[in-house]
């Protein structure tokens, strides 16, 4: 699972989710800790040859909600001055690298429907991926479901993604993204690249 067949995939590690000024404080609050394991994720996957993409949301084109899911609706007002460049569109200082992709949206509830995401992962020969960020509430559960119908291979660290309450994001890793992929942790992703690095040199 090293090499680059994979790749690690930040849903929403962006200022305006998970930084001091996120537009969900609740959520912001819950996943205190989750920058800090996926900077370890992310720092230990680039030496071991897996690609880093980060998957953000930059704000409605217009700022028009209208046609959107209700949850964009509500925060239409708080993320009106979202764009391509801004504060809260960039990624979490520290989990950015200049070798890692970042793959905007303007629609939808999560990041691999009618955007480029999957073409890009398949043409970077990508068959697994390794999913990271936020949340557990509604993007991840529809991206791991959307990236396994189209035939990716999906891995979910435990301690990479949140979701608010915590115990709700629990029982969603045990009761629906297990059956989706493999459940795992940071600490036992970083140990197998380090095996296999040890078994490659």
């Amino acid at each position: 699972m090293s090499g680059p067949g994979a790749a690690v995939l930040c849903v929403e590690c962006q200022n305006g989710v998970l930084g001091p000024a996120s537009v969900l404080p609740a959520l912001a609050a819950d996943t205190s800790a989750l920058v800090d394991n996926i900077k370890r994720l992310l720092d230990a996957a680039r030496p071991a040859g897996v690609r880093v993409v980060h998957a953000t949301y930059e704000g409605a084109l217009g700022g028009d909600h209208s046609g959107t899911a209700r949850i964009w609706r509500r925060l239409g007002p708080a993320t009106a001055s979202w764009g391509p460049g801004t504060p809260d569109t960039r990624v979490v200082d520290g989990l950015l690298h200049d070798t890692d992709l970042v793959v905007p949206r303007h629609h939808g509830l999560f990041p691999t429907l009618d955007t480029e995401l999957l073409p890009l992962l398949r043409g970077f020969g990508v068959h697994t991926v390794i999913l990271a960020g936020v949340s557990l509430n509604l993007a991840l559960p529809f991206t791991a479901g959307h990236l396994t119908q189209s035939g990716f291979h999906l891995v979910i660290p435990r301690d990479a993604v949140g979701g608010t309450p915590p115990e709700y994001g629990t029982q969603v890793l045990d009761n629906s993204l297990a059956f989706l992929g493999r459940l795992t942790t940071v600490d036992e992703l970083i140990g197998e690249w380090q095996v296999a690095a040890r078994a490659a040199g």
